[in-house]
Formats: structure tokens, C-alpha cells, sequence
């Protein structure tokens, strides 16, 4: 199987397209995969056909559309650099509001048979996040997400389960910043959060610089476990 582009019309005029990759059942549960700072890169889609293989109908929407469509980077310093660019530019509510709108394309299509969760990585982390505050999506997972602690105050909104990854030498999203998390979800036992110790952001990307075999292997464990309870028919 591989993989094809959809397209996504904005809410406020305007259109995006979108990565989807069918399981091969060719429909199952859905999954809004939420890009990295880098875009819909190699990495994304090789996630979203990972995420495939275990069953699920994926769709990764190109959330720098807005700034610059078909974004993917690399990892060199260069495209560090131009990732951090279109970050600084970025508008995550607007983001928000095209993620919505791919929740609900994600619905109607013929992949996707059953509930529809997100999930997503540092930005995509963030957003999963806010994905959980703002729609009606049914759980989200959300891999060391950067400034999370920033939106505290919509962490009442949240109506599905959540569960969340964070790396103790993060610098991107501090141990004090996750304490405000972990604060602000105590009393919330359908919010699960999990700390690894040793390691450093983005330490579930394989290949990258910060990869850790066995904490990626816990965490994607924890959330492949976390995923049927919520998505998947009893």
C-alpha cells in the first residue's frame, strides 16, 4: 500500500492537502498525525505508514500551508534553520481551526470506519494537545509537546482520554513546565502522563540525533495499547 494526497477546503476560505495512508483492510479507526516542525516530511509519512500498519486510516494535513505549502525538511542544520523560521511565524490557532476541518474530512472518507484519535510529536505534540481542547476528537496522544503549559487554562475542555510522553532532559518542554502539566491534570485520571528519564527531545524519532530504542519502545507501547482501548470496537 502506499500512500495519496487529499485535499482539505479551510474554514476560512482556501485549501490544503493532506497525506493519507490507508491499513490494509483499507478503512479502520482514524488518526490525525500531527507534523513536526519540518513539515509533512519522510519522517511523517513514514510514521503515518507505520501507524497504517497497525491498522489505522492516517491523514497527516500540511499545517504550514498558510506560511509556505509542501513544506519538507530535513534534519541538517539548514533545515533546522528554516523549520525555526516558520515556526516563529506560525499561527496555532488558525492551525487548530484546519486540524478541525481535517477531523471532519478524516470522518466522511471511506478509510475511516469508527472513532478518530490524534496524535502527534513536539509541535504536533502542542497541538494534539489543543486538538484535545477544541474539537470533539475522540482521544489524542501527544509526544514531548512544546508549550503545552501555555494553555493551561483550556485543559477543562479536554472530553476524551489523553496520554502524554515527555523526555526528562528536554529543553523544549522543561521539567517545570511538565510539573505545571502534571498540576493542572491531577483529579484527571483520563489524562495519563509518563516521564523517561536519561533522555532528550524527540528521543521516538528513529534516526534522529536524541533516539532512544527502549524509552521510544515503552512510550509507543504505552500508546498503541492507549489507541484500541479508545478507538477500537469492544
Amino acid at each position: 500500500m502506499t500512500g495519496e494526497w487529499i485535499t482539505v477546503h479551510a474554514a476560512d476560505g482556501g485549501s490544503f492537502r493532506a497525506y493519507l495512508r490507508r491499513p490494509a483492510k483499507r478503512s479502520g479507526p482514524g488518526l490525525l498525525l500531527l507534523q513536526e516542525i519540518f513539515g509533512v516530511n519522510e519522517t511523517m509519512r513514514a510514521q503515518a505508514d507505520q501507524l497504517a500498519r497497525a491498522g489505522y486510516a492516517v491523514v497527516v494535513a500540511d499545517l504550514f500551508w498558510r506560511l509556505e505549502p509542501g513544506v519538507e525538511l530535513d534534519y541538517s542544520p539548514e533545515g533546522w534553520q528554516r523549520a525555526f523560521e516558520l515556526y516563529g511565524k506560525f499561527d496555532e490557532g488558525k492551525a487548530a481551526e484546519d486540524i478541525a476541518a481535517t477531523l471532519e474530512v478524516l470522518r466522511r472518507h471511506p478509510a475511516c470506519q469508527g472513532k478518530v484519535g490524534a496524535i502527534g510529536y513536539c509541535l504536533g505534540g502542542k497541538l494534539a494537545f489543543l486538538t484535545g481542547c477544541r474539537t470533539d476528537v475522540d482521544c489524542s496522544v501527544c509526544y514531548y509537546g512544546v508549550g503545552i503549559e501555555q494553555n493551561l487554562d483550556e485543559i477543562g475542555n479536554i472530553k476524551g482520554p489523553m496520554i502524554m510522553h515527555f523526555a526528562e532532559l528536554d529543553k523544549f518542554a522543561p521539567p517545570e513546565a511538565v510539573a505545571r502539566i502534571k498540576a493542572a491534570a491531577a483529579g484527571r485520571p483520563e489524562i495519563e502522563i509518563y516521564e523517561y528519564p536519561g533522555v532528550d527531545h524527540a528521543f521516538a524519532r528513529v534516526g534522529g540525533d536524541h533516539y532512544d530504542e527502549p524509552s521510544a519502545k515503552l512510550a509507543n507501547s504505552r500508546s498503541l495499547a492507549f489507541l484500541p482501548r479508545v478507538l477500537e470496537p469492544a
